[in-house]
């Protein structure tokens, strides 16, 4: 084995703090709590496994784990053992896991057993079973001692009861690639966003230190962060997780967010950083306003919260930040950044409404059609370069060629930037639901409604929610003979589809409005929804 100068592996941001202080809490769920020692000689054993298996440098290994301590663990076993993480979405459905592994080309699959309502375990099995180049699966079990849930498949503790809990961390450089995240993009099927270590660790310092602005590190206490988002999602396991782990800071982890269970952890654990989506932030106001309940025992300890994922209301920002007083700090990223690329810094007074500046070593313009910057305050596309943006899409050059133009990584997204360097999001790519946080295509959906043998044509839009920002709706055209209720569609969907994918509204019609082109006008669809 060759070590380079240049080698650089995102699990040492567990290991450094294990050698420092191994007995300093790293990882806290419920009462069970992990330190960096325990954390990374548990992530050791899983390397191990690993390697005992087989898989090792340049292997993917796909994990489904909601926000247990089960996720860190294997996740950064994966990484010490040279291998690639490729984290999926829990609530994917048989055919999705299909897609996933077989598009990633993942050797083994790692899946936390799951709950009575969202049988996880099933759901990957019946999944892998469809994919003959995937060739481990491993269950994680609520109880340790309990036996796997699917016959012939090994637990975890069967699976690292006899390995070491010492290895030598594969010298990765830092342009291997570390993770695979997938979106999708406005056509076609879900893409792999190939991240480096490099990229995650970068932006990992970067977030880590856009917490520690104002913040007292000479009183000897471990601040705290707490973990709402899924760890599978680019924000929670890199903006929070990864940023955490590198400051050696101890995270809190809630595998389901609700206000109330939030609102308990972020006062029994004295918690310091939060990030949620606008609804999380909405949920908690709701519930503190509807019950009476004074916010401030629960605002003791809170420094600094952040939000992504959807546009802020700029009222919810300003009640939120008057009820618990502090301050919100919005940002934006995407899966291909790693994800965060701009931000309100602390350091410096935040404009309510605009996702901040560029964050150190990033670079942010708004371009026309000709790839040529507009003035600031006109809309173009926003392109980014800089250490956060990803090597490519896997396994396919010909969409990683047209991301990647002049240099610039163009995200499809419109924004407008002022004199200052503050972007504002104007409008989302031009198909993309944003329902919750959770980025939804209606390519993905159409394709596979258009399956359904009682279906001729269908469009899928986002509508206007308050509480979710938008819903999915689908416009259906029947095929002539069948027949097709609403009820029966949407539990069809159910089927298809993750729990926050599939449409929540469906409405028949004879026919669909077409452009000259013979597309659909979706926008027709839109206007009408306004109206």
């Amino acid at each position: 084995m060759n070590f380079h100068a240049t080698s650089l592996n995102l699990s040492s941001i567990i290991e450094h703090h294990a050698r420092l202080t191994p007995d300093k809490e790293a990882i806290v769920w419920n009462d069970v709590r992990l330190t960096f020692g325990q954390l990374n000689a548990a992530a050791n054993r899983v390397a191990n496994a690993l390697v005992s298996l087989g898989i090792g440098y340049g292997d993917k290994v796909a994990l489904v784990c909601p926000n247990l301590p089960y996720f860190p663990i294997v996740y950064y076993g994966i990484m010490k053992a040279g291998a690639a993480v490729v984290p999926l979405n829990v609530l994917f459905r048989p055919r999705e896991i299909a897609y996933h592994l077989k598009d990633s080309e993942a050797k083994a699959v790692f899946v936390f057993e799951g709950t009575p309502e969202l049988k996880m375990a099933e759901s990957v099995k019946e999944g892998f079973d469809q994919v003959d180049s995937c060739e481990h699966l491993v269950v994680m079990t609520a109880d340790k001692l309990a036996p796997s849930p699917i016959e012939g498949r090994p637990t975890l503790t069967q699976l690292i009861y006899d390995k070491s809990d010492t290895f030598e961390s594969y010298p990765t450089r830092g342009g291997d690639t570390c993770a695979i995240l997938y979106t999708s993009g406005t056509t076609g099927q879900p893409k792999g966003a190939e991240l480096t270590h490099s990229n995650i660790y970068f932006n990992a310092i970067a977030c880590f230190n856009l917490h520690v602005a104002g913040l007292d590190y000479t009183d000897g206490v471990q601040k705290t962060c707490l973990i709402t988002l899924p760890l599978f999602h680019t924000t929670g396991q890199t903006a929070q997780m990864n940023a955490q782990m590198f400051a050696g800071h101890r995270v809190v982890l809630l595998p389901r967010f609700e206000p109330h269970t939030a609102l308990e952890a972020i006062k029994k654990e004295k918690v310091n950083f939060w990030t949620g989506v606008p609804t999380m932030y909405w949920g908690i106001l709701k519930y503190v306003d509807e019950n009476g309940i004074d916010p401030a025992p629960y605002a003791e300890s809170l420094t600094i919260l952040s939000s992504g994922g959807a546009p802020m209301p700029v009222e919810l920002m300003r009640a939120f930040e008057n009820a618990f007083d502090v301050r919100i700090l919005e940002g934006y990223g995407l899966s291909e950044t790693s994800p965060v690329a701009t931000f309100n810094h602390p350091g410096v007074p935040s404009k309510p409404g605009t996702v901040g500046q560029p964050l150190f070593g990033v670079q942010v313009r708004c371009v026309d059609e000709n790839d040529v910057e507009v003035a600031r305050g006109e809309r173009g596309e926003i392109v980014i370069r800089g250490h956060c943006v990803m090597k490519g899409y896997y396994n396919r050059p010909t969409e990683t060629a047209e991301s990647f133009r002049n240099g610039w990584f163009h995200t499809g997204d419109i924004g407008t930037m002022d004199d200052e360097g503050f972007l504002t999001i104007v409008d989302r790519k031009k198909e993309m639901i944003l329902r919750g946080g959770y980025n939804i295509y209606p390519r993905e959906l159409e394709e596979v409604i258009m399956s359904h043998e009682a279906v001729s044509m269908v469009a899928v839009i986002g509508i206007p929610c308050d509480r979710m920002g938008e819903e999915v709706k689908a416009y259906i055209v029947k095929k002539q003979g069948f027949s097709l209720s609403e009820l029966e569609f949407l539990e069809w969907c159910k089927t298809q589809f993750a729990a926050y994918k599939y449409p929540r509204h469906v409405e028949f019609r004879e026919s669909l409005p077409i452009g000259g082109t013979g597309k659909i006008l979706k926008r027709a669809l839109k206007e009408e929804e306004k109206a």
